[in-house]
């Protein structure tokens, strides 16, 4: 058999053979004396065996470590990471999949917020809050709950939603204190007073420490002066209420 036949008969293409020569994988086969190459029975069987692992998913590299190894083993140990690799393939559409339906609802009820896509328990706390906000406050506040949402792992992001469903009702008033500190001083005694605010709608698992790092630095950051010295006052208000 010429190339192209051997190709026919088992379902690739003669490039595809070529390139399995230059990998190693397929042996050249003996030349007729015109140069060209001369397939047998043998060669096909093999082409087809490599066919096989490919479409199962194998890269080449792991097919030639099954073809090396005559006894089979390597074959069932590349097979069983194969089953592993395509079961956390599946879970992952499955997880993907679920959080598009929600999206999807979302989307359809006219509940996809401009921070959006989020999860669906912060999509319901951003109902609770009002779903087009007027504060700046509220706007860096949304941002980081949306941020939060993306990289934080998904039971911490539930139990963060669940203590702030508690301080939802208050967070009106709470807004128009901090925007009112926009221009203030961090001596403003405004600052007590709206610290004190906030620290009575707080749970006191979140008063535990003052938060350092990461998001937390680059949220204060965003904020004026006393609006920062209002938020740490508060935390630090809670703090000493939970002992």
């Amino acid at each position: 058999m010429r190339i192209g036949e051997i190709a026919a008969l088992v379902g690739v293409t003669p490039r595809a053979v070529r390139h399995y020569h230059r990998l190693g994988l397929l042996p050249e086969p003996l030349r007729r004396a015109n140069g060209y190459r001369e397939y047998g029975i043998r060669d096909a069987v093999l082409l087809a065996r490599i066919r096989r692992l490919a479409e199962l998913g194998l890269g080449l590299d792991e097919v030639a470590d099954v073809l090396a190894d005559e006894a089979g083993r390597e074959l069932v140990e590349v097979l069983e990471e194969l089953d592993e690799d395509l079961g956390r393939q599946e879970r992952l559409i499955r997880e993907r999949r679920a959080r598009l339906a929600e999206l999807l609802t979302q989307a359809r009820e006219g509940r996809l917020t401009a921070e959006g896509p989020v999860s669906k328990g912060l999509a319901g706390l951003f109902a609770e809050l009002g779903d087009a906000p007027a504060s700046p406050m509220a706007v860096k506040d949304r941002e980081l709950l949306a941020l939060i949402d993306t990289v934080a792992p998904a039971e911490d992001r539930a139990r963060l939603v669940e203590l702030m469903r508690g301080a939802a009702g208050h967070a009106p008033e709470v807004y128009e204190r901090l925007d009112a500190l926009a221009d203030a001083a961090p001596d403003d005694p405004r600052v007590t007073e709206a610290a004190e605010l906030l620290a009575a709608c707080l749970p006191d698992e979140l008063g535990g420490r003052l938060p350092e790092g990461g998001l937390a630095d680059v949220f204060f950051r965003d904020l004026a002066p006393a609006q920062a010295a209002a938020l740490r006052h508060a935390l630090r208000l809670v703090a000493e209420r939970a002992g």
